[in-house]
């Protein structure tokens, strides 16, 4: 008399995997940094805004606009690296990113917050003392 066996309904593996998975909380800096943000706003129109960096980690930055942006739009963003104990000359440093979040007027002067997902590549250059 042949065996019968009962299968098992397969088990979705891709669930469990996530699951294993643990997602690592990346270290994040409140700093407030001169930027300068160059990008095309909303209306396609190209614009410069200073502004304060609010936070910037190795994959994300922070920050509010005046200028209308929407997501997916590309900004390059130059921050003032002011002189310390450590650095001996004030520094600029050159990063870009896509944003991937927009929040509507906060209570603050500018209209939207802004955070964007920094591209791997950056540029620092030294700003030599003034003589």
């Amino acid at each position: 008399m042949p065996l019968k066996v009962k299968l098992a309904r397969p088990v979705n593996k891709s669930s469990i995997q996530g699951a294993a998975r643990v997602a690592k909380k990346e270290r994040s800096f409140k700093l407030s940094l001169l930027t300068l943000v160059i990008g095309i706003d909303a209306h396609g129109n190209k614009f410069q805004e200073r502004t304060e960096l609010s936070s910037i980690s190795s994959q994300e930055a922070i920050f509010w606009l005046n200028s209308g942006v929407t997501i997916g739009s590309k900004l390059n963003l130059s921050l003032d690296v002011p002189k310390t104990l450590v650095l001996e000359n004030q520094l600029k440093l050159l990063i870009s990113g896509r944003v991937f979040y927009v929040k509507a007027e906060g209570n603050n002067n500018k209209k939207q917050l802004i955070s964007i997902h920094l591209d791997k590549n950056y540029k620092i250059q030294s700003i030599p003392k003034n003589i």
